[in-house]
């Protein structure tokens, strides 16, 4: 019953079918990942994607959280002996979290008030009476009340205590809430000023912009709002939200003052003081959360983009491979890497100052490439990248050269990468199991390496808040954002397929239905019993039962296996229609793939079962026709204009090269070469309003820019996309 409520509820929120809505919910409580629901479900979900499917499971939590929450406030008021029929009926109605938190709030148990003070000393029958204000002389009635209670209190003190209990009534009731509320999602200002006492620092200096600011809070973006409370939190500045203060008063007391009487006036003074003692705090506290959670959001949906354009970037492939951790007075660190990224040979090389030993690394570089076949070459982009990316190519244009003939030099291409999260997967402890007798210079060095060849398989190794490619990454809700870049990775991991052979553990623990206990063990199985030939040997792997095979088969990959389908995103659920196919055409599977004819004579519609539908078949085709295809785009060599290597180079008006390094919700960071990046603030990307710059520019996308504007005091670049 409670599941089907559940799904019309998520159908409603989402404008998706109720039916595909339960198919899913159905499949997530059956153990289901989002990706295994997404390709070899759709009969089931009526074909939704990843994204539909990870609302639906999200809205899920957040439904099952609710009810949670319902069942212990329905535990609550029936243990004060205070539940009615009407009660229950209305707390098992509500699916909002904050009116079921405002239906709770009269009965939950709170610290001593004063209100509940005023409740001790007999006082609410006198403030009922005075809240009706029927009586004219609320001093008599006082008094009245104070001798049938036999109090020592004074009128004044009576009708004190009475007005805190008015106050507490009105700030715990529904309707002023909700009014309060909506007065501040209308035309609340959030507003910013510094703490005086550290306006002079020079780490306030950061938070300038926010000294003295005021804006309406449905307008505050997410990145403003996250700075402001950043600065905040360091103590720099003081935030407020606040609607207009008088407006809300009026507001609430045309609500419970009934006249100029001296019970209204009563009324009127108890309003006033439960808004700023009690109702606004709490409200303002609200809309704190909620804009922050808000900004959350968005920042941690920013982050996970660029995450999965950054894990999706373009590998080289399996090549041999040199990589350059560059650097001035360390030297560069430069590593061999065979085709399988295993670690051939280390050296460091001194070509830039202080040491200048150009003409020795030239011959170092020239002898590794000679000796190591090396195909392709990956520098990082960090400091001294421009400087090594200059001195490799002209050591492969043969300036250095002095003995060999062009003939017998290999000249490998030359590709300059992110080394974001380099330093932390070199001092990990995934670094040091695979190079336990290595120093980070080598492992970081490695990396840069690896990322050139397959960046997804590279980067899955190290915490994706390293990687830097957000905004307040360490601002935002550490769980959410760890959530939704562990199903970022997941995500992309399984669209392009894990090579069951060669994968390292991490990799694999992002599979469908593995984990790390799963990658571990066929890790394991793989070394005791050598490559996998074909999927259904995982059968064989310890612990990996019937359903976890269900959910990974599909994703594994066995390049050389006996059947071609184990190379494919076919699952082994649907070989034997394959097969059938095959047969139905009088050839084998290996000829149904290679023959384009016997492919198209296939009718798809007489394959089609209870559980097989169309969407299935169709995967099956499209498979079938570029078995375990890649979805990555090919990679592109990139080089930044030899005229300009300073910021100082720079001229306003100039058009440069430049690479997309990071987006954020305000703009692109764009790397000119200059050893720091430029901004394409959002308002200089395109001659029309766009909605946000990944509209526009994606990450590691290579684009011209015109640099606008620079300022050497605040180090900082201005570039613009517009007109060209």
């Amino acid at each position: 019953m409670e599941k089907n409520i559940f799904a019309q509820l998520i159908a409603q929120q989402l404008g998706i079918k109720e039916s595909q809505v339960a198919g899913t919910l159905m499949l997530l409580d059956e153990g289901c990942t989002i990706p295994f629901i997404a390709r070899y479900r759709k009969e089931r979900t009526g074909a939704l994607d990843e994204v539909q499917i990870t609302a639906i499971s999200d809205r899920y939590e957040k439904l099952q959280e609710i009810q949670k929450r319902k069942d212990t406030v329905i535990k609550t008021i029936t243990d004060l002996g205070k539940l009615t029929p009407d009660l229950e009926q209305r707390i098992s109605a509500c699916w909002d979290a904050t009116e079921l938190e405002d239906i709770y709030l009269p009965y939950k148990p709170k610290r001593r008030t004063r209100a509940q003070v005023a409740r001790e000393q007999g006082l609410e029958p006198l403030a009922k009476l005075i809240m009706l204000q029927r009586e004219r002389d609320p001093e008599r009635a006082a008094l009245s009340q104070l001798s049938t209670l036999h109090s020592q209190l004074s009128v004044e003190e009576a009708l004190k205590g009475a007005q805190d209990i008015i106050a507490e009534t009105i700030s715990e009731d529904e309707r002023s809430r909700q009014q309060l509320r909506n007065l501040f999602s209308r035309q609340a200002f959030i507003i910013s000023k510094v703490v005086k006492a550290k306006a002079d620092s020079d780490e306030a200096s950061k938070y300038s912009d926010y000294f003295d600011w005021e804006e309406p809070l449905k307008r505050c973006s997410s990145h403003r709002l996250l700075a402001m409370r950043r600065g905040e939190s360091e103590g720099f500045l003081r935030i407020s939200i606040t609607p207009d203060d008088d407006e809300a008063i009026e507001r609430l007391k045309r609500h419970y003052v009934y006249g100029n009487t001296p019970c209204g006036r009563l009324v009127s003074e108890a309003v006033e003081d439960g808004y700023k003692r009690l109702l606004k705090p709490a409200i303002e506290t609200e809309f704190a959360a909620l804009s922050k959670e808000k900004a959350d959001e968005e920042a941690i949906r920013v982050f996970a983009e660029n995450l999965r354009q950054l894990l999706l970037g373009a590998p080289l492939g399996q090549k041999r491979v040199m990589g350059i951790d560059p650097g001035f007075r360390t030297g560069c660190k430069v590593v061999c890497l065979d085709a399988q990224g295993n670690l051939l040979h280390h050296e460091a090389i001194f070509p830039h100052p202080p040491i200048n030993k150009r003409m020795e690394s030239a011959m170092s570089i020239q002898k590794l490439i000679q000796k190591y076949q090396i195909e392709a070459i990956s520098i990082g982009n960090g400091t001294a990248s421009r400087e090594t990316d200059t001195f490799v190519k002209d050591v492969l244009a043969g300036r250095y050269d002095i003995n060999a003939s062009k003939q017998e030099r290999i000249t490998p291409q030359v590709f300059v990468v992110s080394e974001d999260g380099a330093s932390v997967y070199s001092a990990s402890k995934i670094a040091r199991d695979e190079f336990p007798d290595e120093d980070v210079t080598v492992r970081g060095a490695v990396s840069i390496g690896r990322r050139l060849m397959d960046p997804l398989a590279e980067l899955v190794k190290i915490d994706p808040k390293s990687i830097g490619v957000g905004q307040y990454q360490h601002d935002v809700d550490q769980t959410k954002l760890k959530h939704s870049l562990d199903q970022t990775v997941e995500s992309c991991v399984n669209l392009v397929g894990v090579n069951l052979n060669t994968a390292s553990q991490h990799l694999l623990m992002y599979v469908s239905g593995l984990g790390p206990t799963l990658a571990k063990n066929i890790i394991d199985y793989r070394r005791e019993n050598g490559a996998f030939t074909s999927r259904a040997q995982l059968k064989k792997v310890p612990r990996l039962g019937p359903s976890a095979f269900q959910q990974c088969a599909g994703f594994l990959r066995i390049p050389d296996a006996k059947n071609p389908l184990d190379n494919s995103a076919v699952h082994p659920e649907s070989y034997a229609i394959v097969e059938q196919m095959a047969k139905d055409q009088g050839c084998a599977v290996v000829d149904l793939i290679k023959n384009k004819e016997k492919r198209e004579a296939i009718d798809i519609k007489q394959y089609v079962t209870y559980e097989v539908g169309i969407p299935t078949l169709t995967d099956i085709m499209h498979e079938l026709e570029k078995p375990g295809r890649d979805p990555r785009e090919q990679i592109e060599a990139f080089e930044f204009d030899k005229n300009v290597s300073t910021v100082d180079d720079l001229v306003e008006g100039m058009i440069l090269p430049g690479i997309v390094t990071n987006i954020t919700n305000f703009g692109a960071f764009v790397d000119i070469g200059v050893h720091q990046d430029g901004l394409i603030h959002i308002s200089q990307m395109a001659n029309r309003r766009i909605a946000h710059p990944t509209d526009v520019v994606k990450l590691h996308q290579h684009l011209k820019v015109r640099v606008i504007e620079v300022d050497l005091r605040r180090n900082r670049i201005s570039l613009s996309l517009k007109g060209l």
